[in-house]
């Protein structure tokens, strides 16, 4: 007879023992508790990755905005302002009637160096200590040709005249050769052949600033744009968290007759430079070709266990002697926990230093 082996019988079998089970459920959630940390860890890279990002996309996307305007300021079609008298004294930003603005036109650019919240009346939230810059030019298109918006109710329109010697531009009164007025059925004045009505832009007068807040109350420091529209300066956000903007203008200082178009000394301060009284303070204004840029921006929220120990060089102040550049200006340590950029850029005003350089060209080919 053939024998059975029994295999596996219950005196074979065996579960965990209540140390084993417990020495495997203390792995398992250490393994959890490593798992859990590396995401978190890794959750927070990204976070800080993204605000570092976002960060330096608003600087860039400042320093963009800002350039684009400065390259064309005092950009007024056809006409070229260089014989409109200049105004005896600075003009007052915010004025919002014609008159006033088309009074102020020589100067393509003024700024305000180091504002108080109270220094300009147009500009809500203003932060104390930053710059402020203000542009004038016409439109870039055509209004209501294309994708160029209609004039809209209320909004300055400017019109120039490119009619020779012999017709429009003729006129000895520099006055007559554009218009400049909320009312177009005035608006007359006709183009090379000196019958057909010229082109129609809206007139620009834009005001960049640095604000406390985006919206009331929300502490994000954001760089503004207030334009003129409608007859009042309506403000609008352009980048978050631009903290500070500080400007220094070249200027072009030769005489009339030999101007350049290129910077020959740069200041922060033209209202002051040279220690110069009006109307020669207003002068620098209409001599500025050039603009250093320089912002400061952070990130929107705070980064636990930072504290900002940097000091940033934003362009350079006002020399104590003649008001030129001197030392640096600098912003820091601020000891909070954002975190911070410092971006610069050197911008040239193409349209007041192109007519020099071009005015220069013609005399010597004469």
């Amino acid at each position: 007879m053939s024998k059975r082996l029994c295999v596996g019988g219950r005196g074979s079998e065996r579960g965990f023992s209540l140390v084993e089970l417990m020495v495997t459920i203390a792995i398992g959630m250490l393994i959890v508790a490593s798992m859990a940390i590396l995401l978190s860890n890794n959750s927070r890279a990204r976070t800080e990755t993204e605000k570092t990002s976002l960060k330096i996309e608003n600087g860039r996307y400042a320093i963009e905005v800002l350039a684009g305007e400065i390259q064309n300021a005092g950009y007024y079609a056809e006409f070229d302002p260089r014989g409109l008298t200049l105004p005896a004294t600075k003009p007052d930003a915010c004025a919002t009637d014609a008159a006033s603005v088309a009074a102020a036109m020589r100067l393509h650019v003024q700024g305000y160096d180091d504002v108080s919240a109270t220094t300009l009346s147009c500009l809500p939230d203003v932060k104390a200590g930053t710059d402020v810059l203000v542009v004038r030019r016409a439109s870039g298109c055509v209004a209501g040709v294309g994708d160029c918006a209609a004039m809209g109710t209320g909004n300055l329109a400017f019109q120039a005249s490119s009619c020779g010697a012999a017709g429009e531009l003729g006129s000895a009164t520099v006055t007559n050769h554009y218009k400049l007025s909320t009312d177009t059925s005035t608006f007359t004045l006709t183009r090379y052949d000196c019958a057909t009505v010229a082109e129609v832009r809206r007139f620009h007068v834009r005001i960049y600033y640095i604000a406390n807040n985006d919206r009331t109350g929300d502490g994000i420091p954001t760089l503004k744009r207030a334009e003129l529209s409608n007859g009042a300066f309506v403000p609008v956000s352009l980048v978050q968290g631009v903290e500070n903007m500080q400007l220094e203008y070249g200027l072009d200082l030769l005489p009339a007759a030999l101007a350049d178009g290129a910077a020959d000394v740069y200041t922060p301060a033209p209202d002051l430079y040279n220690a110069c009284a009006a109307p020669a303070c207003v002068q620098n204004w209409a001599s500025v070709v050039t603009a250093r840029i320089s912002v400061l921006t952070r990130n929107r929220d705070i980064t636990a266990g930072h504290a900002d120990s940097k000091t940033y060089v934003l362009g350079r102040n006002a020399d104590g002697t003649n008001a030129a550049s001197g030392t640096d200006k600098t912003v820091g340590p601020l000891g909070d926990a954002y975190k911070r950029s410092a971006f610069q850029s050197l911008v040239r005003f193409y349209g007041p230093a192109g007519r020099t350089y071009s005015h220069k060209i013609f005399q010597e080919s004469s």
